[in-house]
């Protein structure tokens, strides 16, 4: 008989633990989507990649710069606005992205830094810097120095779409690539600079939209959108914002 009470208890005990347990309530740890634009999110560990090791570029020695207020506030060739505070860098052929650590060899001081431009413009300078990139490796004063560079992955949240003209649906060629389009025709310029580095056949058009005039920057006259494809998705997997439209006359 006192065992049988025993039990009965033991079975109430667990009953009402077993409620408890079940009311108690769940917490789960929410991610909710931001209206950052694609590019400029917060950064995420899951949003690096890095290629297989054979794939890693090597270290390597070479000129940097810095550049400063004259862009401050001026679109980059990623299509961000360039912002002298945050830790940023132009790099000639580098995938927009590219994360990169960058050691000054005179004092060993690093920074890690982002490529989302193209430059520098001057020979024998290999990397611009942001403004604070610079300043965290002691590289203001002296304005370039050697760095030692090191590959740490890409962001890939930098790699865009190809996209296609609606007003433009027709399947006759000939066909281009707009890769920039620019109010200040000294930022086209400075966009086809860029692009100069890589690519041939860049040029200039300028179009009137609700009476103020745009420069457009583009590249190549292709005879089908499928081979304008080709290099658009080359040029959208490295970052630009591309646009397939119908071929203009350069300016």
């Amino acid at each position: 008989m006192k065992s049988e009470k025993v039990i009965t208890i033991f079975c109430f005990l667990l009953a009402v633990v077993f409620f408890s347990a079940s009311c108690a309530p769940i917490h789960y740890e929410a991610y909710p989507e931001t209206s950052y634009p694609k590019a400029n999110r917060p950064e995420t560990k899951q949003a690096y990649t890095k290629p297989p090791d054979a794939a890693v570029p090597k270290s390597k020695y070479i000129v940097a710069s810095w550049y400063g207020s004259d862009f401050h506030g001026k679109p980059t060739s990623s299509g961000e606005l360039y912002n002298m505070y945050t830790k940023t860098c132009a790099h000639k052929e580098y995938p927009f992205g590219t994360r990169l650590k960058v050691t000054n060899i005179s004092n060993d001081k690093s920074v890690e830094c982002t490529v989302n431009d193209r430059g520098p413009f001057i020979a024998g300078r290999d990397l611009d810097l942001s403004y604070a990139c610079a300043k965290e490796i002691g590289l203001i004063g002296t304005g370039t120095g050697k760095v030692r560079i090191e590959y740490l992955g890409r962001d890939a949240r930098y790699v865009k779409e190809v996209r296609y003209s609606p007003a433009r649906a027709g399947s006759e060629g000939p066909f281009t690539i707009q890769v920039g389009s620019y109010r200040d025709m000294s930022n086209a310029a400075r966009m086809k600079t860029a692009l100069e580095f890589k690519y041939s056949r860049v040029y200039i058009t300028r179009a009137e939209v609700n009476d103020s005039a745009y420069f457009r920057v583009n590249i190549g006259k292709f005879s089908t959108k499928d081979e304008a494809y080709r290099l658009a998705k080359t040029l959208a997997d490295e970052g630009y914002n591309i646009l397939i439209k119908h071929y203009e006359e350069r300016i």
